[in-house]
């Protein structure tokens, strides 16, 4: 298994991820706001949300990284 098929897979794998992680939010999306309510209540992360959002972030470094070492390694 050579480099280019190891940054391709971490790619897709956390690509996919990344969609998942960012659908399981659910900032703002409450009924009310979506009934035309404003639903302009701000709190602090905690719990299951905060990890959700540092898995995000952290996803998000991998896939960025991963493109930006399959565009260095030369042909």
């Amino acid at each position: 298994m050579n480099l280019i098929s190891v940054f391709q897979t971490a790619i897709i794998i956390s690509a996919v991820l990344v969609i998942l992680l960012v659908l399981l939010q659910q900032r703002g999306a409450s009924l009310g706001a979506g009934l035309g309510g404003t639903g302009e209540l701000y709190t602090t992360r905690r719990g299951l949300d905060k990890s959700l959002f540092n898995a995000t972030i952290v996803f998000a470094v991998i896939f960025i990284l991963s493109i930006l070492g399959l565009l260095l390694i030369p042909a």
